[in-house]
């Protein structure tokens, strides 16, 4: 098999090629590429059978280097540090990835894998992941009726939303606060299938957001930016149970 790495940390490539010199001696490594362009790039000059593809890069990131290479024919084995959300994507797609920092059994697994599969994986898969990304991208984009007009953002700038009476108050990761014109429970039909959970009357928040749970009789929520949330009795189970599939 051959095989090109894209990743923008040298230690981390320099590891990877030791470790499939070592471990991985059926994997013939063409091409180190510090980032997505330069990966590009070597995709298309040397049409590799897999891609070892960071995911958090400057510039291009690994999905953005996806979209560029999506009729090509690799499999490709993501290597990340902890991105939770990409994982899920990863897994929702059916494709392979190993965690930093990378353990050799893990390695020769994952390549193990490749190599069994190469006959059933087609570019369908890659295909597949990059529509997924496309509509997360555009199907995130929501419009806030603000006083000044349409304010255009996307829910992962959320950190929750806080009722006020026939208004709405969002939180944004940029520090701002926006008030609408909407009630919570109109916010909560936009949001809900956008990892969004209502854990309070007066509250509905972003479970990417969650830092922390805190027990009780329905309990409390530390968010990421060190706001304390109420969750109600009624609705501890179900953000338990939500909280448990990020």
């Amino acid at each position: 098999m051959t095989a090109i790495i894209v990743d923008d940390e040298k230690h981390c490539r320099d590891v990877l090629a030791l470790l499939l010199q070592r471990f991985c001696p059926q994997v013939q490594l063409l091409a180190s590429c510090v980032d997505g362009t330069e990966g590009y790039q070597a995709v298309e000059m040397h049409h590799p059978d897999l891609v070892f593809l960071d995911i958090e890069m400057p510039g291009m990131s690994g999905f953005d280097m996806l979209e560029a290479c999506r009729f090509n024919t690799f499999d490709v084995i993501f290597t990340t540090a902890y991105n939770e959300y990409a994982i899920k994507a990863i897994r929702h797609n059916a494709l392979d990835y190993i965690l930093k920092p990378i353990d050799k059994d893990e390695l020769v697994k994952a390549v193990q894998k490749a190599e069994q599969e190469r006959l059933t994986r087609t570019p369908a898969k890659v295909e597949s992941f990059v529509d997924y990304l496309h509509r997360q991208k555009t199907g995130d984009r929501i419009a806030l009726p603000t006083l000044e007009g349409l304010q255009i953002i996307n829910s992962e700038e959320i950190y929750y939303c806080e009722s006020d009476g026939g208004y709405t108050r969002f939180f944004l990761t940029n520090g701002k606060v926006v008030l609408i014109s909407k009630t919570l429970k109109e916010v909560e039909d936009v949001l809900e299938t956008k990892g969004f959970c209502r854990v309070h009357h007066g509250y509905l928040i972003n479970l990417r957001y969650v830092q922390r749970y805190i027990r009780g009789d329905g309990g409390e929520v530390i968010m990421e930016n060190n706001k304390n949330i109420p969750v109600s009795r009624n609705k501890k189970q179900e953000f338990l149970n939500l909280l448990e599939k990020i």
